[in-house]
């Protein structure tokens, strides 16, 4: 069916492009925002640790299961329509998250929330494609990337801030503004593509859309919740890892089956959207892994505040933002993009390495500044080709598909590497700690010289002997903990750079747009 074009131009383009930008920042910041309120949460509410953890999980689960929907739901309803309710319920729902009185009511909002955050980062990004000539779709992309890449890391300092001047509902209230212009200016500018006739109500893929929730919601748990449950030790667990399995069996044989699928696999026979769903879920290994683990470090192993950790990581975004107009500038000349993918992966194994040389239980603040400026150019090397290079052969209706595969993707791969880098350190810390205790010989004159000299140097603050001596051996026990925390680090930062490094050579293999123009789909002709 022939579309219309959507080509935009002037201050409207202007407004959509800034609006659609702000709803995903909107929804990104707010996957991460929340990581730094936590505590506070836990002790306002009354909640144990494991049930303020739901709050990060359902906010990932409803997200993670309407994604893959976002293009069918923006045909029924009209993108406009669609877009407008969904920033709608997200701002909603960030009102009724701050003024929560329990634990279960809060989680409940926070999944609402992110059934309509996720809306938000897919449409938002078809939105600013479609709304761009071909030979600036480039450029596009690289404005849409400046808030998905620095998303995550203007998370942290800013709900540091909140928390730390004012209350932690604050960090959802301050989306009220925001939500509220945006949906204004949705449904006063944005203009929603002719599809052709929407589903009747009995049309309606029903079962595609229970299989989806059963798979991603189970899957988004168990990665999610694993580490803290002990894996398949717990009953909830097995079930919910069974229950995934097959929910995506039965998801795949439906859509596959019936006529008006609810998430249009057929898609995926495109083979750059292929390369780019698979890169996709690597991006978000690495962006997300990355933006959990050093914030991690440095408050739990070098006792920073939530602001510090966060600050720490804006210098790299600032380097993302500027890389990220060179890019698409490059893109439009007609460079590679599995140059530049490539080129991105090596800069992030060079970032990943420099951590884990300089990793140690006192590493000083100026120590970071290059490294993660490093990531900062890897990162903007990574974001725009992957997606470009996903919806490059892609036309109309098409490239909503293929942004919401890779948007899925994106986050999926995101909470896998958080679930597996959180697994992985646990396990590695306990290796590390009995290798690091082996070695601590009690009659080794140096080991004993050390705690004699802990023993002293408590007995002059006052301590009796015996106390002393206690004392000295918590001391040691701290330092054997604290080190063997550190080499798990250092071990996650190894690992991260070594898978970057294997991909290089399968993403140069990629035929890709080799000596053309990049060509970002056909869409709105």
């Amino acid at each position: 069916m022939q579309q219309e074009s959507l080509v935009e131009y002037g201050a409207r383009r202007v407004i959509i492009t800034i609006t659609a930008i702000f709803c995903a920042l909107l929804e990104i910041v707010d996957t991460t925002i929340v990581n730094v309120a936590l505590n506070d949460m836990r002790g306002n509410l009354g909640a144990t640790l494991t049930e303020v953890g739901w709050v990060v999980t359902a906010y990932a689960i409803g997200n993670v299961i309407i994604v893959p929907m976002t293009s069918w739901l923006s045909q029924q309803f009209g993108r406009r329509t669609y877009f407008a309710a969904s920033i709608i319920l997200f701002t909603v729902c960030s009102f009724l998250c701050g003024n929560a009185t329990g634990i279960w009511e809060l989680v409940f909002f926070r999944f609402l929330q992110g059934v309509g955050g996720g809306a938000l980062l897919v449409t938002s990004q078809t939105i600013i494609t479609e709304s761009y000539p071909v030979e600036k779709r480039g450029m596009a992309q690289a404005i849409y990337g400046l808030g998905v890449i620095i998303g995550p890391t203007l998370g942290p300092p800013l709900g540091g801030y909140i928390v730390d001047h004012y209350a932690w509902p604050y960090i959802f209230y301050i989306n009220l503004p925001i939500g509220l212009i945006a949906a204004l200016l949705t449904l006063q500018f944005v203009r929603s593509p002719k599809y052709g006739e929407k589903k009747a109500i009995s049309d309606i893929d029903w079962w595609g859309i229970i299989f989806l929730a059963m798979f991603v919601g189970s899957l988004q748990y168990v990665l999610e919740r694993g580490q803290d449950d002990d894996w398949f030790n717990d009953n909830a667990i097995i079930v919910l890892s069974v229950t995934a399995f097959l929910g995506f069996f039965f998801f795949i044989w439906r859509e596959l089956e019936y006529k008006n699928p609810i998430v249009e696999l057929r898609v995926l026979k495109n083979g750059n959207l292929r390369v780019g769903t698979i890169l996709s879920f690597i991006l978000g290994f690495g962006l997300y892994g990355s933006t959990f683990i050093i914030p991690l470090y440095t408050q739990s192993t070098l006792g920073w505040t939530a602001q510090q950790s966060g600050a720490l990581m804006i210098p790299a975004a600032l380097t993302t933002a500027f890389m990220m107009p060179l890019i698409g500038q490059l893109l439009q000349k007609g460079v590679p993009q599995q140059y530049l993918v490539a080129a991105g992966m090596i800069l992030f194994f060079l970032y990943s390495f420099w951590g884990y040389k300089i990793l140690t239980p006192d590493t000083g603040k100026d120590n970071f500044f290059w490294m993660l400026i490093v990531r900062g150019l890897g990162m903007g090397m990574l974001f725009i080709p992957i997606t470009t290079l996903s919806l490059s052969t892609l036309k109309g209706q098409q490239i909503g598909q293929g942004a919401a595969f890779t948007g899925m993707m994106r986050q999926l791969g995101g909470s896998f590497g958080v679930a597996l880098i959180t697994t992985f350190m646990a396990r590695r810390n306990v290796l590390h700690r009995s290798d690091l205790v082996s070695n601590l010989d009690p009659s080794n004159p140096a080991v004993q010289q050390r705690i004699q000299g802990m023993q002293h140097s408590f007995m002059a603050k006052g301590m009796t002997a015996d106390r002393a001596l206690q004392s000295g051996y918590q001391s040691l026990d701290y330092m054997i903990t604290k080190q063997a925390a550190v080499l798990s680090y250092m071990d996650v930062f190894l690992y991260l750079g070594v898978m970057f490094l294997i991909c290089v050579p399968f993403v140069l293999m990629v035929r890709g747009n080799r000596g053309k123009k990049v060509d970002l789909s056909q869409a709105a002709h």
